[in-house]
């Protein structure tokens, strides 16, 4: 392979994600990296010390990549579209997910990602402890939400409902009539959307949070 000229730690961590979205995480070493990026391993390290070091910034590069609006004054219009970014983002990285929170060396845009959310929160009236509970559970419920339509057979609504059907041929409706109806009554629907699910569910936790800040506040 030909070596490729005017390497730097940006060019460096754009190859490791296009390589990690590709082959996966695992397969994700510096000796990997240098051979992707056609040069020597041991000039990965005039830029990055180790694999460590790498993951570090390969996060950083993936909150640097989540881009939402912060200055409006809705709060839940804020979180809503942050949830929306971080979907989009984490789906076309979807490697990404087990790895945002598990580094102990976080950066300017891992910090400052969570500083704006604590700030929209905190100027929304919400109390310390309020703030960190709403977080938690929006963030729970995205990551969630993702990993569970990552390990889905199925990549598109039409799929999705191609398996439902498939798979509903093989259960009785007499025995599991709730799981019938949800599969036909609701799934097999022509209005029918994964993303749906996920808008209603955000729906439901924002609102929810919206009434927890407003009973603090009597």
């Amino acid at each position: 392979m030909q070596k490729k000229l005017g390497l730097s730690r940006q060019k460096i961590i754009d190859a490791a994600i296009e390589m990690a979205d590709s082959e996966g995480l695992s397969k994700l070493s510096m000796r990997n990296l240098a051979r992707h990026l056609g040069v020597e391993a041991m000039s990965l390290y005039h830029h990055l010390r180790h694999k460590a070091e790498l993951l570090d910034a390969l996060v950083d590069e993936i909150f640097s990549r989540m881009s939402w609006d912060s200055d409006k004054e809705d709060w839940i219009e804020v979180m809503h579209n942050r949830a929306l970014a971080m979907r989009q983002c984490l789906r076309q990285h979807h490697w990404a997910i087990g790895l945002l929170d598990s580094r102990k060396n976080p950066g300017e845009s891992t910090l400052a990602h969570h500083d704006r959310v604590l700030g929209v929160l905190r100027q929304a009236g919400f109390s310390l402890s309020l703030a960190a509970a709403a977080y938690s559970l929006m963030d729970s419920y995205i990551y969630g939400f993702l990993l569970q339509e990552q390990s889905l057979p199925a990549s598109t609504d039409s799929e999705l409902q191609q398996l439902a059907y498939e798979m509903a041929k093989h259960f009785p409706k007499d025995k599991y009539p709730y799981l019938a109806e949800l599969t036909f009554d609701y799934v097999l629907k022509p209005d029918y959307s994964f993303e749906g699910e996920f808008l209603r569910g955000l729906t439901f936790i924002l609102q929810s949070l919206e009434e927890a800040r407003k009973a603090e506040a009597l």
